[in-house]
C-alpha cells in the first residue's frame, strides 16, 4: 500500500490543485503536494521486505487479485483523504482552513486550533476504549478458549449446548454484524490518524499491524529479519533527520549499505526456496487434541508419557473441551462455494482439484455433506503412487487382478459403466458397484483392485518409499503447479486398457502368503530405521511422549498412538503382528483399495462396503433413554484378531484387554484429594483393588476361534465365556467398547448411532480418520488399558463427569446420523476414485 500511495502522489490524478487555483485571485495560493520522502529504492526495499515477511500461501491467485484490489482502492482513498485534507487549509475560504471531502463537493471550517493535538489524542483514546470493551464484551459472548486448565464455551456456546448446528448459524451472523463495527472503528481511526499525520504514515499502520500478527502467529527467523529491513527502509524513506543518520553523506552510506544488505537477503531467500523441496502440506487431520501447554509437561524419562500438571482439571474433561474447541474450529471454516472449495485445495495440497471436481462438489451438495474440506486421508494415501508412471500403475494393477490366488476383487470401468466385477463374496460385489452407481459416469477407463481379505496387503520398504514420496513431490506434482491451465476432463482411454468385460489371466504372482505367521518384521519395514520400531534393542521402548498423558496414559494423540512405527510393543500385544488369519503381501507399490490398514502399510483406504450394505444394523426401537441405561462398559465378541498357537493368544489384544479389565490386581484411578469441599478438585493418583469397580466393567468373550485346538481348549478354561448375545442387546448399557478385529471392528458405526458413549481400542485406520474424531465422538484407549477403569469411573461417578458422558453420547448420536450414511460413503468414494483416476492419467 505505501508503495502504490507513492505512485499515486507522483502524479496529479486526484489532485485538485488546478480548482484552487482558480478560486485564487492570483492561482499562486494552491495547496502544496505531497512531499517526496526519498529515494524510491529504500521503499522498493520496504515493500519487498513487506512482503517476504508477511507472506502466507493462499492457494489461489484469486485471493492474491483481493488483496491486491484492497491496497489499491485503499492507497486511493488514502490519498484523497490527504488531498481534501490539504486544501482544507487554503487562506481565502472563511478566514482560515476548511476540510474539504475527497471530491471536493463538500466543505465545512476547519475548527481545529492550536489544541488539535490533544482533541485528537482524546478521540483515539476513547475509540480505543470502545473498541476494547466491545471486543471483550464479544469474547465473552461468542468465543471459546482455554487458559491452564480452564475451558470457556461463550455465552452462546454454553446455551446452545448440544445444538451447535444453530449455534453457529447464530454466530455466523453475529461475526457478520460484528466485523461491520470493527470496521467502522478502523476506517474512524485512520481518519482521525490522516488528520495529525499524512497519508504514507497512515498507510503503514496496516502494514506493521500485518507484520506483527504474522510474527506472532508464524514467528521465524526469516520473518523477523526482513520485518526488521522492513523497519529500517521506513525511516531511511520518510528522512527523518537524526532518525537513521545524520549528514547528506552519511545518509547516503546508510542508504547503500541497507540496498546492499536486503540485495544479499533475497538472493538468499531466491537460492533457498529454489532449493527447497517441494512442500508437503500441513493437513489438519492429525486426531489429536491440542492441549494447553500449561497443562503438561515434559517427560519424566526418555519416550515417557507426558506429565499432567493441572490438577485442578480431570485429564479427561481437559481432553474432551480441548478436542471439541479445535473441532468446532474445523466446522466454522468449512468452504460454503464451489470457489472456496477450489481454493482450500490448493491451498492444502498445492496442487488444482482433479477433473470433475465441479460435479464432486455438485454431488456432495445435493446429497447434503456436511464436510467439504476434509479428505486429507486420501492424499496421503495416494501421494507415494504419483512417482510412478501411469502405464505402469495400470500394468500392476492387471498383474495383481490376474492371479486368482492374490484374493481381489476387480472392477472394470468403461465409458462411464461398472461392466465386470470378478472375485470376492457376492455382497461386496453389489455394494462395490451400488456404491458408485451415482457417479460412474463421471470416471474414467480404469482397473480397480479391491483387498477382499480383513488384513491390508500393501507395506514398501522405507528406503523405496521415501524416494517415491520425494519423486512425487518434487516432479510430478511440481509439474501440475507449473502447468498453466489444467483440463477439466480426463483423457481417452489408453491403449493398454483394453475395451473388453473379462480380466486376462496371469501365471505369476508378486504376492506372499504368510497367513498364521509372525508378521511384525515386514510389517514394520517402511518405518524410518531412527522409529522405536526400527530399534536394533529387542526390548526398545514406545515413544509414550508422541500420544500418552499423565500416569495412567490417556490418549491424546490418537494418530501418533495408531502409528506403528512409534511403538515396537504392538510385536506382541497385537493379533495382526502376532499370526494373522490372513496375510498376502506385496513389498512393492501396487494400487490395492482396502477397508482398513495399519499405519506402515501403502493400502489405499475407501469406505467400507460392509457399512453401505449395512452388515451391522442399529435398531432405534431397541435403543433406551441414557437414564434407563445400565452403568457399565459392555463388551461382547469372539477371540479373533489373529490366529492362536501354542500360547500366542497371551500377545493379541482382545484377549490382554479382556483379561486386563477382569483382573484381580490392584489398578490405578483419580481420587480428588481436597481438604476443602468449597475449594478447587485436587486430581491425584491412587491405587485401588479392581474388583472394588467390578460392576463396571462387563466385557466378556462369547465365542472362541481362529485358535488351534489346544489354544482353544486353553481360552476357555482361562477367560469366563459370556452365552453369545443379540447385537440389539448392546443398547442396555451406557458405555460400548469397539476393539480391533481381524482388522476393522464393524460395529463401530452403529454404536455411534445408538444413546451410549462409544469407547474404542483401534490401532487400524479407516478412511474416516478426518470425519470422526477422539474425545469428540468417542473415547479412544490404548492397548495397555490402564486408563479404561478410570475413564468409565470418572464418567460415571463425577458430577462434571456425568454431564461430559451423556453431552458426548448425544453429540456422537447426532453426528454420525449427519456423516456417517451411505451418501456420505458415496461422496467420499466418489472424490477418492476422481482422485485416482487423475493418478493413472497419462496427461
Amino acid at each position: 500500500m505505501p508503495l502504490i500511495l507513492f505512485a499515486i502522489a507522483q502524479t496529479s490524478i486526484f489532485s485538485n490543485d488546478s480548482a484552487r487555483g482558480a478560486d485564487s485571485p492570483t492561482g499562486s495560493d494552491k495547496p502544496q503536494p505531497t512531499p517526496i520522502y526519498g529515494s524510491s529504492t529504500p521503499l522498493l526495499i520496504l515493500t519487498t521486505s513487506a512482503v517476504a515477511a508477511t507472506y502466507v500461501s493462499s492457494g489461489s491467485n484469486a485471493v492474491l487479485s483481493i488483496g491486491l484490489s484492497y491496497a489499491v482502492l485503499s492507497a486511493v482513498a488514502l490519498r484523497l483523504v490527504q488531498s481534501a485534507k490539504s486544501e482544507a487549509h487554503h487562506p481565502t475560504l472563511n478566514g482560515g482552513g476548511v476540510i474539504y471531502s475527497a471530491n471536493g463537493f463538500l466543505a465545512q471550517p476547519d475548527k481545529l486550533d492550536g489544541s488539535k493535538h490533544d482533541l485528537t489524542l482524546v478521540v483515539i483514546r476513547d475509540v480505543s476504549t470502545a473498541a476494547a470493551i466491545g471486543t471483550a464484551l464479544a469474547a465473552v459472548t461468542l468465543e471459546s478458549f482455554s487458559f491452564g486448565g480452564l475451558a470457556y464455551w461463550g455465552l452462546i456456546g454454553q446455551a446452545m449446548g448440544e445444538r451447535w448446528v444453530l449455534g453457529q448459524a447464530i454466530l455466523s451472523v453475529v461475526y457478520g454484524f460484528g466485523m461491520v463495527a470493527v470496521h467502522i472503528t478502523m476506517l474512524g481511526s485512520l481518519l482521525v490518524m490522516i488528520q495529525t499525520q499524512d497519508a504514507f504514515t497512515t498507510s503503514s499502520v496496516p502494514l506493521y499491524a500485518a507484520l506483527c500478527s504474522q510474527l506472532i502467529v508464524g514467528f521465524s527467523l526469516s520473518r523477523l529479519w526482513f520485518g526488521a529491513l522492513c523497519t529500517i527502509s521506513t525511516f531511511v524513506f520518510l528522512d527523518d533527520p537524526g532518525t537513521v543518520s545524520t549528514g547528506s553523506r552519511m545518509k547516503l552510506r546508510v542508504s547503500r549499505l541497507l540496498t546492499l544488505v536486503a540485495a544479499a537477503s533475497f538472493i538468499v531467500l531466491a537460492l533457498l526456496s529454489w532449493q527447497q523441496p517441494f512442500r508437503i502440506p500441513r493437513l489438519g487431520g492429525t486426531g489429536s487434541a491440542p492441549l494447553e501447554e500449561t497443562a503438561v509437561a515434559p517427560p519424566i524419562q526418555q519416550y515417557g508419557p507426558l506429565q499432567y500438571t493441572n490438577d485442578r482439571v480431570h485429564p479427561v474433561d481437559q481432553l474432551v473441551r480441548d478436542a471439541e474447541a479445535s473441532w468446532m474450529s474445523t466446522l466454522q471454516h468449512q468452504s460454503q462455494t464451489m470457489e472456496a472449495a477450489v481454493i482450500e485445495y490448493k491451498h492444502r495440497y498445492n496442487i488444482p482439484p482433479p477433473p470433475n471436481f465441479d460435479r464432486w462438489y455438485q454431488f456432495a451438495k445435493r446429497k447434503g455433506v456436511t464436510l467439504i474440506d476434509e479428505y486429507d486421508t486420501i492424499y496421503h494415501s495416494l501421494l507415494p503412487f504419483w512417482a510412478l508412471p501411469p502405464a505402469t500403475l495400470r500394468s500392476r494393477v492387471r498383474e495383481a487382478l490376474g492371479f486368482g490366488g492374490n484374493n481381489l476383487m476387480g472392477l472394470l470401468i468403461r465409458d462411464g459403466k461398472a461392466v465386470h466385477v470378478e472375485g470376492g463374496q457376492e455382497w461386496l460385489q453389489q455394494a462395490a458397484v451400488g456404491m458408485m452407481a451415482q457417479f460412474v459416469q463421471y470416471l474414467p477407463d480404469m482397473d480397480l483392485a479391491f483387498n477382499v481379505h480383513d488384513e491390508p496387503r500393501v507395506v514398501v520398504p522405507h528406503d523405496e518409499l521415501s524416494r517415491l514420496v520425494s519423486k512425487a513431490l518434487q516432479e510430478r506434482l511440481r509439474a501440475m503447479v507449473a502447468h498453466p491451465s489444467p483440463k477439466n476432463a480426463f483423457s481417452p482411454r489408453p491403449q493398454d486398457v483394453k475395451n473388453s468385460k473379462r480380466i486376462a489371466e496371469v501365471k505369476t504372482t508378486r504376492f506372499n502368503v504368510f497367513a498364521h505367521q509372525p508378521t511384525w518384521i515386514p510389517s514394520r519395514l517402511s518405518c524410518s530405521p531412527d522409529s522405536p520400531s526400527r530399534s536394533l534393542d529387542d526390548h526398545a521402548s514406545d515413544n509414550l511422549t508422541a500420544y500418552a498423558l499423565g500416569e495412567l496414559g490417556f490418549i491424546y494423540n490418537h494418530t501418533a498412538f495408531s502409528d506403528v512405527c512409534n511403538s515396537p510393543s504392538f510385536a506382541t500385544s497385537h493379533g495382526f503382528f502376532d499370526r494373522p488369519n490372513a496375510f498376502n503381501v506385496i513389498h512393492e507399490l501396487f494400487p490395492i483399495f482396502s477397508q482398513s490398514k495399519m499405519s506402515s502399510f501403502q493400502d489405499i483406504l475407501y469406505p467400507s462396503p460392509w457399512y453401505w450394505y449395512g452388515k451391522v444394523s442399529y435398531t432405534e426401537t431397541r435403543d433406551m433413554d441414557w437414564k434407563a441405561k445400565i452403568s457399565s462398559l459392555w463388551w461382547r465378541g469372539s477371540t479373533t484378531g489373529g490366529f492362536s498357537r501354542d500360547g500366542g493368544w497371551r500377545r493379541q489384544h482382545r484377549q490382554q484387554i479382556v483379561s486386563k479389565l477382569n483382573a484381580l490386581d490392584t489398578a490405578k484411578v483419580l481420587a480428588d484429594t481436597k481438604q476443602d469441599p468449597e475449594a478447587a478438585p485436587a486430581w491425584q493418583a491412587k491405587g485401588v483393588p479392581r474388583q472394588d469397580y467390578k460392576a463396571l466393567m462387563d466385557v466378556h468373550f462369547s465365542h472362541v476361534g481362529q485358535c488351534d485346538p489346544g489354544d482353544c481348549d486353553a481360552q476357555r478354561e482361562f477367560f469366563d465365556i459370556a452365552p453369545p448375545v443379540d447385537q440389539q442387546d448392546a443398547w442396555k448399557y451406557r458405555y460400548l467398547l469397539d476393539i480391533d478385529g481381524n482388522a476393522f471392528s464393524g460395529r463401530f458405526y452403529a454404536f455411534l448411532k445408538s444413546h451410549s458413549l462409544t469407547f474404542k481400542m483401534a490401532v487400524f485406520r479407516e478412511w474416516h480418520e478426518e470425519w470422526i474424531k477422539p474425545w469428540v465422538h468417542y473415547i479412544p484407549l490404548s492397548l495397555k488399558g490402564e486408563e479404561a477403569l478410570e475413564t468409565v469411573r470418572y464418567l460415571s461417578a463425577e458430577a462434571e463427569g456425568k454431564q461430559q458422558a451423556v453431552r458426548m453420547a448425544e453429540a456422537s448420536r447426532g453426528w454420525a446420523g449427519k456423516v456417517l450414511r451411505n451418501e456420505d460413503f458415496e461422496v467420499w468414494f466418489f472424490r477418492l476414485l476422481l482422485e485416482y483416476g487423475r493418478v493413472v492419467d497419462d496427461n
